[in-house]
Order: C-alpha cells, then sequence, then structure tokens
C-alpha cells in the first residue's frame, strides 16, 4: 500500500495511526523553500508555512472571531447538509479531508458517515502536527471511526493515499483555503486532486464569495490582532527553525482587499531598514522601510466562476449549498 519510503508509520493503537515523512525531508523542504521565496525580488512565503503548532492554535482562536465570518458561515452550511449529502454517498465509502486542523467542521460531517456505514475510515492530510491531537479526540467521540493521518502538504497526502485501496472517496476541501491559490496554480491543484481521484469519487470544496469591502477587510485585521500575531508567528517557525535573527518588533501586518483582482492581499511590512540572516540557509536579507513580504492571498468567488473552474477542469457538478446571506459556498462534484 505505501509505496513512498520517505514516510514512516506510527501506529499508535488499532483505530490510529499515521505516516509521516522523515524529519530530514520536512526541513530540507523548508529552507530551501524559504530561502528561495525571500530571496526574490518581491519577497514572499507560502502561507502552508503558517500552520506549526502556534500557528494552528492561533489560526482556530482566528475562526472565533467576531469578524471572521467564513468559519461560523461554513458551518452554518454543513448542518444542512445531513439531509441532502447521503444521497451521494454509500456505505463503503472513505473521508479524506485536506488541511484537517482541529476537526471542529469535520464532525459535522462524521455525524453523517457513521449514521451510513458501520466503520468509518477517515484520513486526515495536514501539515501541521495538530493532526494527531485532533484525531485522538475523534476517536474518542466516535466508536467506529478508524483514523489513518498524513502529516504532509496536499500533494503529499493525495500522491500517498492514490493507490491506497479500491474504495471510492470523499474529499474534503473546507474553509477557504483554495483561495490561498492564484487563479492559475488554483487549477493547477484542482487537476492535481482531479487526476489522484478515482472514478465515482466525490470532492466538496468550500469556496468563499465577492461581497462588501469592509466585511472582507474586518475579516482579515480584526480589531483584537489574533490575525496580525497569526501572521507574524511565520517569522518566529523561520526563527526556531531555521536559526534566523527576525526581530517581530520591526514587522508589522499589512492586509487589504484589492476589488479588480477579487482577493485579500496580506503582507508583512518592516517598519524599518534592516538585515536578517537565515543560519540554516546561508542566506543574507536586507529589507527596505516600507517593504513587503508577501504572506497570503485570499481570493473570493462568485457562483459562475466556481461552476466554470470546476467545469474546466472535468468535475461533474452535484449540488451547491450557500448560506442565507450569500456569503460563503460548499460545492459537491464527482470525478466520472
Amino acid at each position: 500500500m505505501n509505496k513512498k519510503i520517505e514516510y514512516k508509520q506510527y501506529v499508535v493503537d488499532s483505530q490510529l495511526r499515521y505516516f509521516k515523512p522523515h524529519a530530514t525531508k520536512i526541513e530540507k523542504s523548508f529552507a530551501e523553500e524559504i530561502s528561495y521565496s525571500l530571496n526574490q525580488n518581491s519577497k514572499f512565503i507560502n502561507p502552508k508555512f503558517f500552520y506549526d503548532k502556534k500557528g494552528s492554535e492561533l489560526f482556530e482562536s482566528i475562526c472565533l472571531l467576531p469578524e471572521y465570518y467564513p468559519t461560523r458561515t461554513e458551518i452554518s452550511i454543513l448542518k444542512k447538509l445531513k439531509h441532502d449529502l447521503p444521497s451521494y454517498l454509500n456505505e463503503n465509502i472513505n473521508l479524506v479531508e485536506l488541511g484537517s486542523g482541529a476537526s471542529v467542521k469535520t464532525r459535522l460531517i462524521l455525524d453523517i458517515f457513521t449514521k451510513l456505514q458501520p466503520k468509518t475510515e477517515y484520513f486526515p492530510i495536514d501539515i501541521s502536527e495538530i493532526l494527531t491531537e485532533s484525531s485522538e479526540q475523534l476517536l474518542k467521540d466516535y466508536d467506529t471511526l478508524h483514523i489513518t493521518g498524513i502529516i504532509d502538504t496536499y500533494e503529499g497526502g493525495l500522491e500517498f493515499l492514490k493507490s491506497y485501496d479500491d474504495k471510492k472517496n470523499l474529499i474534503l476541501f473546507l474553509g477557504s483555503s483554495f483561495g490561498n491559490f492564484t487563479p492559475d496554480d488554483g487549477k493547477l491543484f484542482l487537476e492535481k486532486i482531479f487526476f489522484t481521484m478515482k472514478s465515482g469519487d466525490l470532492f466538496l470544496i468550500g469556496l468563499d464569495l465577492v461581497k462588501d469591502k469592509n466585511i472582507l477587510e474586518a475579516a482579515y485585521d480584526d480589531s483584537q490582532g489574533v490575525t496580525a500575531k497569526f501572521n507574524l508567528n511565520v517569522l518566529s517557525r523561520i526563527n526556531d527553525e531555521l536559526d534566523a535573527d527576525f526581530d517581530i518588533n520591526n514587522f508589522s501586518h499589512y492586509s487589504i482587499y484589492n476589488e479588480n483582482a477579487q482577493r485579500i492581499e496580506m503582507n508583512l511590512k518592516s517598519l524599518v531598514s534592516q538585515s536578517v540572516i537565515l543560519g540554516k540557509s546561508n542566506l543574507s536579507l536586507n529589507l527596505d522601510k516600507g517593504e513587503l513580504i508577501h504572506t497570503e492571498y485570499s481570493h473570493k468567488y462568485c457562483v459562475s466562476q466556481i461552476k466554470k473552474l470546476l467545469s474546466d477542469v472535468g468535475f461533474e457538478f452535484k449540488n451547491m449549498w450557500l448560506d442565507d446571506e450569500k456569503h460563503f459556498s460548499l460545492t459537491l462534484v464527482s470525478k466520472n
């Protein structure tokens, strides 16, 4: 089943195991990517690196903020799915999730699965170690659940599962993480998902919708400053893991909504002219006062754009659910 020799299996008990790339592989990848992205004329950090343990915890706090509508809005839609989703499922289907995090929303889908089948196989894929903690908690609450976690990138986890077994999968990509991709990269990512899917597999994706600029900007620059801490934490992670000397006090969180591009643009702004050393990458950075390090896009979509994008990749449209305010969407598609 597992042909990738760079993964190590950890068996916790008969209901829980997880696979993780060897630490040397993770560190090399992190160091190489950060060295490359910070060495560009327009410096950037891939948003996947937000989610170390502290970053994941900060994001869970963001999800509870009054300004951050996506999580509670998506949960309201998921609660409605218990009436509609079972008609698309059968008794022999795996649940796969990209970016499972603390698995709060996952429970609403697991409630459906555990009523539908005597045993539920759940495959969470997450780059953060939080996956192991959330998995153990889920097993306390679901007697018939069996979990095989993959601590890796989405692409790595999907490749891992490509030939895992013959059962059909429902792949979840909840939240608004897809919005982090540029339109071209997003389409490429969907194509990767499509080609790892078997005929008959289902894909449920959450996508944030275009809305009032004030609502969007407040959601990504909250009054309590939690999003700012989340953004700045990636520099602390680079300090800890790559022997860098970023002075966090020399940076601020800077986020705006670009209406023409339909996206939030999140950055770290250098407050002074400064030099930074990344020891493990042998990299020396010079930053001007006011210079930006781009950390995240969050693209927003219209319903017509969502349907066209998924159709262009090759997916067959099954259903779409929106909240009452039409702030967020969940779309179910399949591969024939």
